[in-house]
């Protein structure tokens, strides 16, 4: 018996490409792609807190700052489910 490895390949390269545009999303890519800032807070780990929406799809990012560095950065975001 013959099996296809098309729709395995398939699964397999939406999962990358998945993991490879949650790895890249920061709240600046967001604020380019229409999201708006729908909430901020503190966090018990340091880092503010920012909640980011475009309808009906919510992501949380934290961001910080060093002390040496020139800009507030994306620590990392992840969507709420």
């Amino acid at each position: 018996m013959r099996l296809s490895i098309a729709p395995l390949a398939l699964l397999v390269l939406a999962a990358a490409q998945t993991t490879v545009s949650a790895q890249t999303m920061t709240v600046q890519s967001l604020l380019n792609n229409g999201y708006t800032v729908a909430g901020i807070f503190t966090s018990k780990i340091g880092w503010p807190g920012v909640f980011l929406q475009k309808g009906n799809t919510l992501v949380l990012c934290f961001v910080g700052e060093k002390p040496d560095s020139a800009s507030v950065d994306t620590q990392y975001c992840k969507p709420v489910k």
